[in-house]
């Protein structure tokens, strides 16, 4: 965009640029069959990725289950809340 004195203006567009990604915690409520079926469900993963993402989710507490631009991101957050399961949003390194 160029201003009026001809200067050229660059947007901050870091904040939907720079990817994120979903991070599901592991819980003392959901069965660890529950959690493989949402993420076969919700996300489309294979059962053998399904298994690993929550393996991860119950061996080291957390997976990053899928990754994008924040909006998206955030739709996947909600869907894991409202699939009964905790997640969070983390932005990449």
């Amino acid at each position: 965009m160029t201003t009026p004195a001809g200067s050229v203006l660059t947007e901050n567009k870091s904040e939907t640029t720079t990817p994120f990604s979903c991070v599901v915690w592991n819980d003392p409520v959901n069965l660890m069959s529950y959690v493989t079926f949402v993420f076969m469900t919700y996300f489309g993963y294979s059962k053998e990725k399904a298994e690993t993402l929550m393996l991860q989710v119950h061996n080291l507490g957390r997976s990053n289950v899928s990754a994008g631009d924040l909006e998206k991101v955030e739709r996947d957050v909600t869907a894991m809340h409202g699939f009964g399961l905790m997640a969070t949003i983390e932005k990449s390194n």
